[in-house]
């Protein structure tokens, strides 16, 4: 039998080096949280200024235009009572007289309907001549049914070529009234008229 040598080393594995993990030296990012939404109450309450301030805006905008709208009593001259027979203006007209759809005169005073706009009788072309006769004999029809009120606007009451801008109504036996403006609208070929530009009739 051989001799088991002692001087003989086993054989082992050679020892394998396991690489390092890379540290993530960055701090953790915090944690996200989402924004609650809003309610519609919060939403209302967060707008209401600005919508306070586009309606106060609006409001201005509407006052400051002459024919926007009928003011109040307190914003309105006294009614002044005008009855008489009114003729067309011209050679021999009389004292009350329509020079055309929109304008009118009472001895020297030239007074403006306010509300609307009509063809003029300086004319631009033969469609805007008709549609001027047409107006203006609407307008002395109106006027010559019986007695009606004018009023101003105290804060407006002439227009920049110095006629007199009225508001003007009859208000008959059932205590109704019949705003000129609007009859010339609906029978008269008036459009309606809030100051500015002026469309044409060609």
């Amino acid at each position: 039998m051989a001799r088991k040598r002692d001087n003989v080393l086993p054989f082992r594995k050679p020892f394998k080096t396991v690489p390092l993990r890379r540290v993530n030296k960055r701090p953790p990012k915090p944690p996200k949280f989402s924004r609650p939404h809003k309610t519609w109450r919060q939403a209302w309450y967060e707008t209401r200024p600005l919508v306070l301030l586009i309606g106060l805006a609006t409001m201005c905008a509407i006052a400051a235009m002459p024919g926007a709208y009928e003011p109040p009593g307190f914003l309105q001259s006294e009614p002044e009572r005008i009855a008489g027979s009114f003729t067309r203006c011209g050679k021999g007209r009389g004292y009350y007289c329509v020079i055309d759809g929109d304008t009118f005169r009472i001895g020297e005073r030239k007074v403006r309907v306010v509300g609307i706009d009509t063809a003029e009788i300086d004319a631009q072309c033969p469609a805007e001549a008709e549609q001027a006769e047409l107006s203006t004999a609407a307008l002395q029809y109106w006027l010559n049914r019986g007695g009606f009120i004018m009023t101003a606007r105290i804060d407006e009451p002439n227009d920049r070529y110095g006629r007199e801008l009225r508001i003007i109504k009859r208000i008959d036996s059932d205590n109704r009234e019949d705003p000129l403006a609007n009859w010339m609208q609906a029978n008269g070929g008036a459009r309606g008229y809030l100051g500015g530009w002026r469309g044409g009739w060609c």
